[in-house]
Parts: structure tokens; sequence; C-alpha cells
């Protein structure tokens, strides 16, 4: 008994860590497409493979929108969590919204509402996300004032961020032609340099990225694993992240591209400006 309360406990303490990475940090407030866009780029030397997946979010800004599901996975003390995500989102207006679940909390207790996201080039609102916030009212952060640049507080990384990375893809190897979700892709692995990606961001990820990559991870490179359509898009983008005593692994998921997307963002009114309580 005395055993399978220390496991509950430590399970428990993993989910409020993922929820904590939602919610405290507020407090602080070959693939890809070739050079014009038109068709793909065979893998070939480990240079042009390097510059495939470097271009891929600009592969993402013309594609326009996309649908999206995301996952944060959290391992900590032998214990692992999920927090899940499932939206919409525009590249070129850097706006998304975003529905994020979080994991059951193995204590017991009632089941978690959604955490509504919403994503607009260098902001991140919240709505539903507990904490003393009213439930009509939405949280405003700024993701530069967050030490990883919202790469994984959010739980559901926004994937222009996520693809903007790979501006300091470095080491990339061409892995091999695989299909995800019905598509066939071009694997590609690597290891992208933070203040690299930064540079190169586009101007509204870069202050973000500059964030995180001076002091949001005890490490300043980030491993992942991206997936390549014949147009050099992101299908399927897997990066691994290291935080304090924790390691994070936020998988990426793109298909629908094309489809209609409209994120109107909460009026000044309905955005919370009281105390926020720990969680």
């Amino acid at each position: 008994m005395g055993q399978q309360r220390r496991h509950r406990g430590r399970a428990s303490a993993a989910v409020a860590v993922a929820a904590a990475g939602l919610m405290a940090t507020a407090t602080g407030c070959s693939g890809g497409a070739a050079a014009d866009g038109s068709g793909a780029e065979a893998p070939g030397k480990a240079a042009h493979a390097g510059d495939v997946v470097r271009r891929s979010a600009d592969a993402l800004v013309r594609a326009g929108t996309a649908k999206a599901r995301t996952s944060m996975e959290m391992a900590s003390g032998g214990t692992r969590v999920t927090v899940r995500g499932a939206g919409v989102y525009d590249f070129r207006d850097q706006r998304g919204r975003f529905e994020v679940v979080l994991p059951q909390d193995p204590a017991g207790g009632r089941a978690r509402r959604p955490i509504t996201e919403l994503m607009a080039g260098g902001a991140l609102y919240m709505k539903n996300r507990g904490a003393g916030v009213p439930a009509d009212k939405w949280v405003r952060i700024e993701t530069r004032s967050l030490s990883d640049g919202n790469l994984v507080t959010g739980g559901a990384t926004d994937p222009l961020a996520a693809a903007e990375v790979l501006r300091g893809a470095r080491d990339v190897t061409y892995v091999g032609e695989e299909r995800v979700a019905g598509t066939e892709v071009r694997h590609y692995r690597g290891v992208a340099d933070l203040r690299a990606a930064a540079k190169g961001a586009s101007a509204g990820q870069r202050g973000a990225l500059e964030v995180a990559a001076g002091k949001g991870f005890s490490k300043g490179s980030v491993p992942f694993d991206v997936y390549l359509d014949e147009r050099g898009r992101v299908r399927k983008l897997r990066q691994q992240f290291t935080v304090a005593n924790a390691d994070v692994a936020s998988t990426t998921l793109l298909y629908d591209f094309g489809v209609p997307v409209g994120v109107r963002l909460p009026a000044e009114g309905d955005i919370f400006a009281g105390k926020i309580a720990a969680p």
C-alpha cells in the first residue's frame, strides 16, 4: 500500500508539473520544396538535406493554413504524462486556435475542462485555465516573457514556432521515404541550434526564440525528426527538449492544408487583469 501511494504521488506530481507548464509560468509573465516552391528536391548530399529542412517554415507560409494535432510528452522521475492539443493555424497571419487537454490526475478528482488557446504572433491567450481566473475571462501572455518562448509551456506548441526552430538545423541526415496519415513523406533527422534559429526566424517569432535560446532550456540544441511532403511542408515534427529535471518531447502533425481559419482575439474587457493563484 505504501508503495502504491508513493507511485500515485509521483504520478500526481508529474501531472502537476504539466499543469504548471500551462498555468504557473503565466504568473511570471529525397524531400522538400525546390527553390521556387514548385516541387520536390532529391535528398542527395547532407548539405542539400539541411537546406530543405531549413526552408520548411517558408513552405508552410506558402501553404497558408492547416489543421494541427499536437502532443507534449513529459518524463520526470520515472513517470510520463501527455498533454494533447488540436486546432487550426494560419501561417501567414501567425494565428491559431487550439483546444488543449491536460492528463487525468491519477489521484482522482474532477476531470479538467479543455483549455482554449489562441496564438497570435508573439502572444498566447488562454481560457478555462483555472488558477482563480473566471471561466469567462482570458489570460494574455507575451511569449517572449516565457523562458521557453512557448515551445513547450502552452502544451500545444505553436506550429510555426516549431517549424522556425528548424531554421537552425544542423547535421541533417536523410532517413528515407515513409507515409504519415496516408501521405508520402521524406524523413529527415538532425539537431537544431536555437541561437541560429532565432537569427533566421520571422519577425513574429524571433523575440520568443531569442529568449528560448538564451535561458529556456538546459541545452541550446534540439534533436528533431521531421517528415516533409513533396512541397516541403511539415507533415510531422517531433522535437526533444530538456527542461530543468524533465525531458519533453513535442510532436506536431499538420494536415488539411488550405482549410479556412478565422481566429478572433479577445476584446480588452474579456482579458483577466487580476491576480492569478498558484496551481
